[in-house]
C-alpha cells in the first residue's frame, strides 16, 4: 500500500489500465482501477481517492462526462485526463470544465508522476488552507483579534476579565501589535457596547489642538474657533474613549486628563461651564511610562490612574505560531477586497513568514500580505511574491539546526546547497544526494524561491532527461 496518495485509474483498455496501476504502485501510490466511467463512479464512493486519472475516450461514459459527474459530487478531487495527441483540443476544453491537467499518449512515466505530484500538492495546499480557515473561525478568533499562542491566550483572558468592569486599562507594547483591536474588543464585550467607541491618536496633534480634541472648545476660544465644538470626551459619554500614544501628551494636558479621570468632569477650552461625563478610558503606548515618570516627563499620579489594569501586547516575533493564522486571515480579507478568487500560501512562503523577525509586528505582516495579493496573478503566494528582505533576514543560506529543524528544511538546504556547489546541474546533484533528477526538479518547483540559475527546464520526455544525466 502506497503512502504518497491514492489514485483511481480509469481506462477501458485492460493492458493500459494494469500497466498504469503497476507504475503508480511502484512510485508509492495506492491505486484502484475501473474499466469505464460508470464503474469509476461506484469505485470512487468506496475508495475515496485523492486523484482520478482517466482516459478521455471510453464507451458509455467518456472522461469528460465522468469529470462532470465527479465535479457535481465533490469539487476538490483533482482529475487528470489521458488523451491521444489528436484529441488535445478536447482535453483543453475539458480543463475549462474543471479538469486539473491532461497527458498525451503514449504516456511518459516521468511526466505522468510529475503531473500527479503537482496536482496532489495543490490538493494538499487547498486542504491545509481550509483547515486554517476553519481554525480561524473556531479557535483562533477573539472578536477581530487572531492568535492561538499562549501569549495571546493570556491577552484574551485579560480582555474577558476586564471587559465587564469600568476600570481604566493601559495597553502597552510595540507599535503594530494590535493595541487598538484589543481596546475595541474590551469595549464591545463591555456593558458599554451600545455606546460610542471613540479613538484619538495623541501623538498626531499639537498641544492646543489636542486639548480641543479631548475637551472641545467654545466659540472664539482661539483663532479659527468660529463655533462651539464637542470634544472626544463628550462624544464618548456612555461609551469608551481610546487614547493612543498617551506617553506623548504634554504636562498641562496631563493635568487636565488626570482631573477627568478623578472627578469625571472638565471644561471646554475657552469655557467656564463644568461638564460631567461617564466615560471609560483605555490608553495605549509603545513607550515605557515608568521610565518617563522617573525622568520627570510623565506625572506619576496620572500613570497610576491609567495603569489600573495593564495588558501587555506581545510582539509578533514572540508568537511565531500565530503567523500562519494571521497570514491566512489577511490573505482572505485582501483577496475579497481585491475581488480575487480564493488564495493560499505555499509551504515555502509560510516558512519565510515564520522565520522573519517582524519589527513592524502584525501591521507589517498585514502590509506584506496585501502587497502579495496585489502583485501576484496566481492563486498560490510563493516566496518570489514576498519582499526581498524576508528572504535575506530569514537566512535562506543559513544551515538548519540539527536537531531542531523539520526534515523538510534539512532536505531543502541539502538540495539547494548541492546544486549551488555543482553549478546548478541537477544530474550531478542527484548523484551526490542519491536521489532522482525528477525529484530535484519537483522540489525546485515546490520551493519556488530557488535562484533561476538553479532551476532547470522540466524535461517533457525521458530521452531528454537521460541526455542531461
Amino acid at each position: 500500500m502506497g503512502n504518497k496518495g491514492s489514485i483511481l485509474v480509469v481506462d477501458d483498455e485492460p493492458n493500459a489500465r494494469t500497466a498504469l496501476a503497476e507504475i503508480l504502485k511502484e512510485e508509492g501510490f495506492s491505486v484502484e482501477t475501473a474499466a469505464d466511467g460508470f464503474k469509476a463512479l461506484s469505485r470512487f464512493e468506496d475508495f475515496g481517492p485523492d486523484l482520478v486519472l482517466t482516459d478521455l475516450k471510453m464507451p458509455g461514459m467518456d472522461g469528460v462526462e465522468l469529470l462532470k459527474k465527479l465535479r457535481s459530487q465533490v469539487a476538490e478531487v483533482p482529475v487528470v485526463l489521458m488523451t491521444a495527441f489528436g484529441a488535445v483540443e478536447t482535453a483543453v476544453a475539458a480543463m475549462r470544465e474543471g479538469a486539473d491537467d491532461y497527458l498525451t499518449k503514449p504516456l511518459n512515466t516521468d511526466e505522468l508522476v510529475l503531473v500527479i505530484e503537482r496536482c496532489l500538492e495543490r490538493l494538499r495546499l487547498r486542504r491545509e488552507t481550509q483547515e486554517l480557515r476553519s481554525q480561524l473561525a473556531e479557535r483562533y478568533r477573539f472578536d477581530t483579534i487572531v492568535g492561538s499562542s499562549p501569549e495571546m491566550q493570556e491577552v484574551f483572558k485579560s480582555v474577558a476579565q476586564v471587559a465587564p468592569s469600568r476600570a481604566t486599562v493601559l495597553l502597552t507594547g510595540e507599535s503594530g501589535t494590535g493595541k487598538e483591536l484589543v481596546a475595541a474588543a474590551i469595549h464591545h464585550r463591555s456593558p458599554r457596547k451600545d455606546g460610542a467607541f471613540v479613538k484619538l491618536h495623541c501623538a498626531a496633534l499639537a498641544e492646543t489642538l489636542l486639548e480641543s480634541e479631548l475637551f472641545g472648545h467654545e466659540r472664539g476660544a482661539y483663532t479659527g474657533a468660529d463655533r462651539r465644538r464637542e470634544g472626544r470626551f463628550e462624544q464618548a459619554d456612555g461609551g469608551t474613549l481610546f487614547l493612543d500614544e498617551i506617553g506623548e501628551i504634554t504636562a498641562s494636558t496631563q493635568v487636565k486628563l488626570l482631573r477627568v479621570l478623578q472627578e469625571r468632569e472638565f471644561e471646554r477650552v475657552g469655557g467656564n461651564q463644568t461638564l460631567g461625563v461617564d466615560v471609560r478610558v483605555i490608553a495605549a503606548t509603545n513607550r515605557d511610562l515608568r521610565q518617563l515618570v522617573a525622568e520627570g516627563k510623565f506625572r506619576e499620579d496620572l500613570y497610576y490612574r491609567l495603569n489600573v489594569i495593564n495588558i501587555q501586547m506581545p510582539p509578533l516575533r514572540r508568537r511565531p505560531s500565530d503567523i500562519p493564522a494571521l497570514a491566512m486571515h489577511f490573505l482572505d480579507r485582501f483577496a475579497k477586497e481585491n475581488e480575487r478568487s480564493s488564495m493560499t500560501l505555499s509551504d515555502a512562503s509560510l516558512a519565510l513568514l515564520a522565520a522573519y523577525d517582524w519589527p513592524g509586528n502584525v501591521r507589517e505582516l498585514e502590509n506584506v500580505i496585501e502587497r502579495a495579493v496585489v502583485l501576484t496573478e496566481e492563486d498560490v503566494v510563493e516566496p518570489r511574491h514576498l519582499p526581498a528582505e524576508l528572504c535575506q533576514q530569514s537566512g535562506e543560506d543559513t544551515a538548519p539546526r540539527i536537531p531542531g529543524s523539520p526534515m523538510a528544511d534539512i532536505e531543502r538546504f541539502a538540495i539547494l546547497k548541492t546544486l549551488e556547489a555543482h553549478g546548478g546541474s541537477t544530474s550531478k546533484a542527484a548523484d551526490v544526494l542519491g536521489i532522482s533528477v525528477r525529484k530535484i526538479q519537483y522540489k525546485l518547483h515546490e520551493y519556488g524561491a530557488a535562484p533561476k540559475s538553479q532551476v532547470p527546464a522540466i524535461r517533457r520526455n525521458s530521452d531528454s532527461a537521460k541526455a542531461e544525466a
